[in-house]
């Protein structure tokens, strides 16, 4: 559905964010851009979304640019506004019919939980609900590929796994494409189908680790072994 060919970005302080960064994603896949702090993920992604140009290199959509949602590292929610307003925001934008936009915005907070919660402003919701809503509304404008920019990483332990369940339910209720940026080596061994590692800044992928079957928990052997399999070879691409 997307692939990035040989991009390049330097910002104008300088810094030289990716070099030479090729990847694909198939339709329907999950996959996850792992790499330490630092490391261009959060540049690649945006790139792959079209919010910033590479200087070299190319993004390339199969059959066209689809429609993508996209899911920041903060909820981004607007104060004033409660969790229908703010899921039905990009509906808003492409000027939907508003009896339309609150029906799809609703449904989709109930998709993430949130039922009953329409109303709710951002200030009455916790960390987690929030980021519920953020994902909700990305739901709402119903994306072909979604992009997530480490968004259960300021969660507790609990929520952060429930949140995991509930996005693979979403991918598999909705055959979506995935690109998932995380600096966790656990969370993408049980979301992931594969797993592409990324150097240090400038970032480029490394690795491209097709994960096994199996992992149907995250405890499971399989998962486990995914784990290792993950940490050796970010190791490798730190020393890099």
């Amino acid at each position: 559905m997307i692939a990035l060919g040989g991009v390049g970005k330097r910002f104008a302080n300088g810094t030289e964010a990716l070099r030479d960064l090729s990847f694909s994603v198939a339709e329907g896949e999950f996959v996850s851009l792992l790499g330490p702090s630092g490391c261009g993920k959060s540049t690649a992604l945006r790139i792959a979304a079209g919010l910033l140009a590479p200087d070299a290199g190319h993004v390339g959509y199969a059959g066209g640019k689809p429609e993508i949602g996209f899911v920041f590292q903060e909820p981004t929610l607007m104060p004033w506004s409660d969790a229908r307003a703010n899921a039905r925001l990009p509906l808003d934008l492409k000027r939907v019919p508003r009896g339309d936009a609150n029906a799809r915005a609703t449904a989709a907070l109930a998709r993430v939980g949130l039922k009953g919660f329409e109303h709710a402003y951002p200030r009455e919701l916790s960390g987690g609900m929030k980021m519920r809503v953020s994902l909700a509304r990305a739901l709402a404008a119903r994306p072909k590929l979604l992009l997530l920019d480490e968004p259960f990483a300021a969660l507790d332990e609990i929520t952060r796994n429930s949140l995991g369940d509930d996005l693979l339910r979403l991918w598999k209720e909705d055959g979506l494409t995935i690109l998932f940026v995380t600096h966790s080596v656990s969370e993408s061994s049980y979301l992931s189908q594969r797993v592409l590692v990324m150097t240090p800044r400038p970032g480029r992928i490394v690795e491209n680790i097709a994960l096994p079957f199996g992992r149907d928990s995250r405890l499971a052997p399989a998962t486990i072994d995914a784990q290792r399999v993950i940490s050796d070879a970010l190791n490798t691409a730190m020393a890099a």
